[in-house]
């Protein structure tokens, strides 16, 4: 058997490329400066993969932001207000990546989702009616010559021309039939080119395929691949899936002449039914995704080698793979120099994963018979972590525990009166700008260099500042910054016990966005509170109220890597207790307004409808109920949610009975707003009214002109005023008029009620 993987994490192990972006972006380096750090990464991950062993290496997996929007530049689908502004190809890529606003012009990004199941996001292609579908980029190409220039022949990586178009946001009368022509001669082109410079295997992603697909989808997917397959010539094109199964549409893909077929067997729930059931082609190579691509646990070989011998006769050749790309996981274990061995030796990153499968390779062959008894000791062996009262805590769970009464309409009469806030109230949705000082003295305390006492001062200066900023702004709702949080999940991780943390496991969330996901090890209880010290001082130092501001279960394990020891309802429900205690103490303690996020709510949403509540929503909505229904009438509770897709679950979402809800919403252009009308939403609502993840600065018109936007579909009385997600990640010198100008924006339009 052969090895390959689907993609590796491109961030550098470090956040070398992250570190070297952010300096282009603020001009210190050039770009030749930039492409030679991003060279040098790739050079790295090509030598790793090839030390390894891995057979077939993977090019084109890079990028400096996202492979959706490199595929658009090479489909030569560049919106023209971006080449309009006569920058360069980079600064034009990083144009629709983040905005921009400059002596150039002024353009907004393009919209940002969340990509299938994952905390990555991807750019939205956005394709108009003068957009001319042609080859115009070399990247694949360059980057194949490149690996091919240090030895190794790679197997180009370019997302697939469905997945593409069915992703794609068109903006006028075309649709993607009307394009996919053109579509197909650019991949006739690019496997064409491929093939000429040496290239055997080209991989062609289409996770789409494991989604919901209806007679005409599938005959539009045959329809393109016919031809494209058509002038394939000699290279051998392999179809790679991931995230799911591809169970409409086997026998459709599996007629087609693909020369190999990537499925997942992780998170594909009938692939090995399928394969058991309908065979598979001999003259096909599968390509078996069986080390999680997801999760950083080791691979229970014992299993893995019970799905390849049930499948092995059912196929020709078997080539053992990921089941996604790596770039969900984080780069190598050697960075870990903190965490003990008793954790690492459970943990595999993506270099981990390298190894795993030429282990697995070498056991099927008859070789490494001492790696395998090793990996059987490790998992026969208890691991620590157990809490029996948590457990006890949460099957004592009834349903009386998931009801908050008295019912909304009840509770917000008597919050309007409480707050006697202002018709579109404004608030940010928590966290401001973490400066270079905040991360300096938050890593000398980290490191001992800080006492406690002197830290405490620092934050408590840095709260007092956000506070009068805020209050000379005239927002109405207050936050305190979260000065003290490195990450909404994280922060919350270190406070609860069962949780473990890395050290060096960054991933990439976008762009040069990253996180370190905490891991679950064990049963997971609140010890102390975790918010209170700092959500009661801030509220000390003012009349206006300020937001207690907390992370929903739902999300903080959804942005953890989880157990794959007990379901995720069960975890979901135990820190979902941890997260009640604390909203009680806040209560307890003046805070009378509290935030719970659950910015990834929709992320973990099965990509099959026929699975959303069995699977996810029947728990992940409960989960969030169980946090607040202990809390008092007069206690607002708001939550917010992050780029996504949420029209089809906006009944779940209004089921979650908070008090209000803020959404991400600006960047697609407040598309959600229909939906909201549609559906009769009963949640306060704040949809974002402008786009945090850019450097720019919305004018005050700008703000005005959502703002009677959403006066079009939202009553005045249920709409507030908010940026769309926290300000962390801003600069302060963009955050403060952008601030500004949104309050005025507010009073301007109210004066208009």
């Amino acid at each position: 058997m052969k090895t390959t993987i689907v993609g590796y994490p491109r961030i550098g192990s470090l956040r070398e490329l992250k570190f070297a972006e952010e300096k282009y972006f603020r001009k210190e380096i050039t770009a030749a400066e930039l492409e030679k750090t991003a060279e040098k990464l790739r050079l790295e991950n090509l030598d790793v993969q090839r030390q390894s062993g891995l057979d077939l290496v993977p090019s084109n997996d890079f990028s400096y932001y996202d492979g959706m929007l490199d595929t658009a530049v090479l489909l030569g689908a560049v919106p023209a207000r971006y080449t309009a502004l006569g920058l360069s190809p980079l600064d034009t890529y990083f144009a629709m990546a983040r905005g921009y606003q400059g002596s150039e012009g002024d353009v907004k990004a393009l919209a940002m989702k969340k990509w299938f199941n994952t905390n990555y996001h991807y750019m939205v292609p956005e394709v108009d009616d003068d957009t001319e579908i042609k080859l115009s980029d070399t990247k694949p190409f360059d980057l194949f010559s490149e690996a091919l220039a240090n030895g190794v022949k790679t197997k180009p990586v370019i997302i697939g021309a469905y997945t593409f178009l069915k992703l794609a946001r068109f903006t006028g009368k075309k649709n993607a039939g009307d394009i996919a022509q053109s579509v197909v001669n650019v991949y006739a082109d690019v496997i064409a080119k491929l093939s000429a410079l040496g290239a055997e295997w080209i991989q062609l992603d289409e996770p789409c395929f494991v989604k919901d697909m209806t007679a005409e989808d599938i005959t539009f997917f045959k329809d393109i691949y016919t031809k494209i397959l058509d002038k394939k010539g000699s290279a051998k094109i392999l179809l790679q899936t991931y995230f799911g199964d591809v169970r409409d549409c086997y026998n459709d893909i599996c007629a087609l002449a693909f020369d190999g077929i990537g499925l997942d067997f992780i998170e594909g729930i009938k692939t090995a039914e399928l394969v058991e059931k309908n065979g598979f082609p001999k003259d096909k190579v599968l390509f078996a995704g069986v080390v999680n691509g997801k999760n950083i646990w080791k691979n229970h070989y014992a299993k893995t080698l019970a799905i390849i011998d049930d499948i092995k006769d059912k196929c020709g050749e078997i080539v053992l793979g990921t089941s996604c790309s790596l770039l969900h996981v984080p780069y190598t274990l050697k960075n870990e120099s903190k965490l003990s061995d008793d954790y690492k030796k459970y943990f595999a990153y993506a270099e981990e994963k390298l190894s795993e499968l030429a282990e697995l390779k070498a056991i099927t062959e008859g070789e490494c018979s001492d790696k395998l008894e090793a990996n059987k000791a490790l998992f026969s062996q208890p691991r620590s972590g157990a809490d029996k009262s948590v457990t006890e805590r949460v099957a004592k769970l009834t349903d009386k525990d998931f009801v908050r009464l008295p019912e909304f309409a009840e509770r917000e009469k008597i919050q309007k009166k409480e707050f006697g806030l202002p018709l579109l109230p404004t608030t940010t949705i928590g966290s401001f700008p973490q400066t270079i000082e905040v991360r300096k003295n938050r890593a000398a305390f980290r490191k001992g260099e800080l006492c406690e006492a002197d830290y405490d001062k620092f934050i408590s200066q840095k709260i007092i500042d956000c506070i009068r900023l805020q209050e000379k702004i005239g927002l109405d709702v207050l936050v305190h910054g979260e000065f003290e949080r490195n990450d909404m999940v994280e922060y919350f991780g270190e406070c609860l016990d069962g949780y473990i943390f890395t050290e060096k496991a960054w991933v990439q969330s976008y762009g040069t966005r990253c996180v370190k996901p905490p891991v679950v090890w064990g049963d997971i209880s609140r010890a102390k509170p975790m918010t209170v010290k700092w959500s009661k001082f801030a509220q000390s130092l003012t009349d206006k109220p300020v937001k207690g501001m907390l992370t929903g279960p739902v999300t903080i394990l959804n942005w953890s890597f989880p157990r794959e020891d007990i379901s995720l309802k069960e975890s979901a429900m135990q820190i979902a207790l941890a997260i009640r205690d604390e909203v009680l103490d806040l209560e307890a303690n003046g805070i009378k307004i509290i935030q719970v996020d659950e910015a990834a709510l929709r992320e973990k949403l099965p990509l099959r409808r026929s699975d959303w509540h069995s699977e996810y929503l029947d728990w992940a909505i409960p989960a969030f109920r169980l946090v607040h229904s202990g809390a008092k009438a007069d206690t607002q509770i708001h939550t917010h949610m992050c780029y996504s897709e949420f029209a089809d679950i906006i009944k779940d979402i209004d089921d979650m009975d908070a008090d209000v809800i803020t959404f991400e919403a600006s960047r697609s252009d407040l598309t959600i707003l229909d939906v909201l009308k549609e559906n009769n939403f009963r949640t306060e609502v704040g949809p974002g009214v402008y786009d945090i993840h850019s450097p720019r600065v919305p004018s005050e018109n700008e703000i005005e002109n959502a703002l009677h936007k959403m006066l079009d579909r939202i009553p005045a009385q249920k709409l507030w005023v908010n940026p769309d997600c926290g300000l962390k990640t801003r600069g302060e010198a963009e955050t403060v008029p952008s601030l500004e100008n949104l309050v005025a924006a507010a009073k301007n339009v109210r004066k208009t009620l």
